[in-house]
């Protein structure tokens, strides 16, 4: 499917067999949902899909289709650009023959797209965009304008290419979430382990997973203690610490050391399968978006065609006039009615707004992406990796006594970190070179599961734990780290053979732009909010910092609850970088992701900031907004020279050469009004 308006296409089709109450098509993940009579055969419902020009693959089938070729899926592109390029040269020479191919190369255009409009008449769909560009061809061809039926057709060709590319690589991020969840795992029974299928596990199951390793499947911890990068649900790059008896989602990343857990969710009902339904759910929930012109051919064309028609047939009939006069007159105003500038004037405009978008650090994915960007009233931001960096930093080193510098605790912290990947371990070893300070030589260093890390300098244990698991924290000590904590900050305490030396305080850091992109939509009228899956107190912070409203302790399904609840009555966009961001983007009116997010965000996104710089937010807005005044400007020409010319030709004050002029004149002039978009800073 090219766009959500084929997915309407569809849903007629399988809507008028006979027993079926409902069909829904899910866009993003390409599901047929059908409500039916028992009786109703599902090779019914595989017909009249096949009969709509669209195929239907079964949903348990192992095997993908294989994806045709770069050159066989453009062929038909290429050969109409190619012949249509041959044609031209030859009429510089030949202008019979340079027509002859001209109309060769319509024909050849033509049929495809003739045969699709045929399929969908016959599965309910008239006239759809597929049933204007045959009448648009094929009335430009039969009044010899040859060479403007082949560029209506060409263009027509490469929208819907373009259109596709984009619909695929959306659908391809929504999928990848599927790779979150590992298809095997290791299954513990008495002292037997095997590896099993994923989709084998069921409640009840206890299961292995080694360090660096995914869980298969919404699991409770059966260790002590264990931590775990939760940030494919929550969006948070810190790993977080889990006691025995907690509950871990499907997906979550084991950091530290080999575990043991006890399968707690059903085949297919985990917490990433669950985030795949709210995708869907909220794919349902929002219109599907029809393009103006698919809408517009409903009864344009038929409208244009019946008029023409009755200029035709009436004045000779009933009053006896010339039939040549009024056959010329009809001609004209079909060729009037040639909707060639109106096809090109929304395309045009998009165009140009997306390369000036571009050019600029945005990328929108299409048409309906750029009308729902320019009606956002409110935007709701996520927090980590949107307003901040998603990096966090030691902002804070607090020496406990007066035994040993500052200097020499940081490099013994640094010492015992050195080599971790753990975000705050990277952040103590950045913030030491930062400093210019060497980290000292540890030995046996190893990490405590869901405490910290430990190591040997000079024959003493230093370590670095959560102030939770440290001893003999005096109250002033105490005091600090509830100040610290509250401002919104992660503390570690830095202990020398279990005596606390010093406190080391990181917090994740704003954006530098992050208060100007806010105070400039601000400016254009749009407010803002944060969503977050943080803590409240790590929320507050920031959203104290920048003046903003805030939700925060947010899961996936809670984000989709917070957007909906926002955008009753208001145009909404949500703004994120983590898969946990997906479903709200989906559900709101526009999803904006940032360059620097997961795959699956930029690709469930309509659209993107490539820079991850927010000013482009307010400029990406701006460009939309003056898009969307250039759309309408467009329309406004195309239709009212048509109005204009219909008149004159009715009245025999214009003939078929100055139609011509009027269709193609129109067309020049809406194109020239989008390219001024290209200058759109």
């Amino acid at each position: 499917m090219d766009c959500p308006s084929c997915a309407r296409k569809i849903e007629t089709a399988v809507g008028r067999l006979d027993g079926v109450s409902q069909a829904r098509v899910l866009f993003a993940t390409e599901r047929l949902v059908v409500d039916a009579a028992p009786s109703l055969s599902p090779l019914s419902i595989m017909e009249a899909v096949s009969a709509a020009g669209f195929t239907l693959s079964d949903s348990i089938a192992t095997a993908a289709p294989a994806s045709e070729g770069w050159l066989r899926g453009h062929l038909n592109i290429l050969s109409l650009a190619a012949l249509m390029a041959l044609a031209t040269l030859i009429g510089q020479f030949s202008p019979a023959q340079g027509k002859l191919l001209f109309t060769l190369a319509t024909l050849w255009g033509l049929w495809p797209v003739a045969r699709k409009a045929w399929q969908l008449a016959r599965s309910g769909t008239p006239f759809a965009i597929e049933t204007l560009m045959s009448v648009a061809a094929a009335g430009a061809l039969y009044l010899g304008e040859t060479a403007e039926a082949a560029m209506v057709l060409l263009l027509f060709m490469l929208g819907e290419k373009l259109e596709s590319y984009a619909a695929g690589r959306a659908r391809a991020g929504v999928t990848a979430l599927m790779g979150l969840v590992p298809e095997r795992a290791v299954r513990v029974r008495g002292e037997i382990r095997e590896e099993v299928e994923a989709g084998d596990l069921m409640p009840g199951d206890i299961i292995e997973v080694a360090p660096g390793a995914r869980l298969p499947a919404d699991a409770e911890l059966l260790d002590a203690l264990a931590a775990f990068d939760e940030s494919a649900l929550t969006g948070e790059s810190i790993p977080v610490e889990r006691r025995s008896g907690e509950k871990i989602a499907a997906g979550s990343l084991c950091v530290d050391r080999l575990i043991r857990l006890r399968v707690v969710s059903e085949p297919g009902h985990n917490a990433i399968d669950r985030i795949l339904q709210l995708i869907e759910e909220a794919e349902s929930q929002r219109a599907p978006i029809e393009r103006f012109i698919d809408r517009f051919s409903r009864w344009y064309t038929p409208a244009m065609m019946l008029v023409a028609l009755a200029v035709i047939l009436i004045p000779p009939l009933a009053m006896g006039a010339d039939w040549e006069t009024w056959t010329y007159r009809g001609l004209a105003l079909l060729l009037i009615g040639c909707p060639c500038a109106l096809v090109i004037s929304t395309p045009a405009a998009v165009t140009s707004a997306l390369a000036a978008a571009t050019r600029q650090g945005a990328l929108i994915k299409g048409g309906a992406a750029l009308e729902r960007l320019a009606s956002v009233d409110l935007i709701a931001f996520d927090k980590t990796g949107t307003l901040t960096l998603g990096k966090p930093a030691v902002t804070e080193m607090e020496a406990l006594d007066n035994i040993h510098s500052a200097a020499q605790l940081l490099a013994m912290a640094a010492a015992i970190e050195q080599g971790s990947h753990h975000p705050l371990a990277q952040a103590v070893v950045a913030h030491a070179g930062a400093q210019g300070v060497t980290p000292a030589t540890a030995r046996e260093v190893r990490a405590l599961p869901g405490m910290g890390v430990e190591g040997s300098i000079d024959g003493e244990v230093w370590s670095l734990l959560a102030p939770s698991h440290q001893q003999d924290l005096d109250q002033a000590a105490q005091a600090r780290i509830q100040a610290l904590e509250l401002g919104g900050k992660t503390v570690i305490v830095l202990a020398q053979a279990g005596t606390p030396r010093a406190l080391l305080a990181l917090q994740d850091r704003l954006r530098p732009d992050a208060r100007d992109a806010l105070a400039e939509l601000k400016g254009l009228g749009i407010d803002g909010v944060m969503l977050t899956g943080d803590n409240p107190r790590a929320a507050a912070a920031i959203a104290a910092a920048l003046t903003l409203d805030y939700r925060a302790g947010l899961l996936p399904a809670d984000k989709v609850e917070a957007i909906a609840s926002l955008g009753a009555g208001r145009a909404v966009a949500m703004v994120g970088d983590g898969i946990n961001d997906a479903p709200a983007m989906k559900r709101a009116s526009i999803g904006i992701a940032m360059g620097s997010g997961t795959d699956v965000a930029l690709e469930t996104a309509d659209a993107a900031l490539t820079t991850s710089q927010l000013h482009g937010l307010p400029a990406m807005i701006r460009l939309s907004r003056a898009a969307l005044a250039n759309i309408r400007q467009n329309i406004a020409l195309a239709l009212g020279l048509k109005a204009v010319f219909l008149v004159t030709s009715l009245l025999g004050l214009t003939g078929l050469w100055l139609a011509v002029l009027a269709d193609t004149g129109a067309t020049a002039l809406v194109t020239a009004n989008a390219l001024r978009l290209l200058r759109k800073r």
